[in-house]
């Protein structure tokens, strides 16, 4: 089991991975870690631009940025969407009845995103 340091470490090296894969490595962002959620299975992270953090200005920020899960057992990262509640995404990930994506998980050791 994962510790909580080293499920941040994963979060951090996700966000900048999946910078390099989709674009936007220009863009510096941050872990808001006082609304980190933590379950008994992992850790669910928030994000944002540092630039609207430092600034507060709206034209910096990012949008569409969806928070994400970082596995307590084996750092697996789930990444959850914006078309629905995050309730809804962690019922559904609690259920194991995600909807498949592209992008859907992320595994660390191998730096590649898979929908299984």
């Amino acid at each position: 089991m994962l510790t909580d340091q080293e499920m941040l470490i994963i979060a951090e090296r996700y966000l900048k991975s999946k910078a390099e894969h989709f674009g936007g490595s220009d863009i510096e962002v941050v872990i808001l870690t006082e609304e980190t959620i933590k379950k008994p299975y992992g850790n669910i992270y928030d994000y944002q631009s540092k630039e609207y953090i430092l600034t507060g200005n709206f034209n910096k920020s990012l949008v569409g940025n969806s928070q994400f899960l970082v596995e307590k057992k084996y750092g697996r990262v789930v990444g959850f969407g914006t078309a629905d509640s995050l309730e809804s995404y962690i019922q559904d990930y609690e259920n194991e009845t995600m909807t498949p994506s592209l992008d859907l998980y992320w595994y660390p050791d191998e730096d590649r995103f898979d929908y299984k």
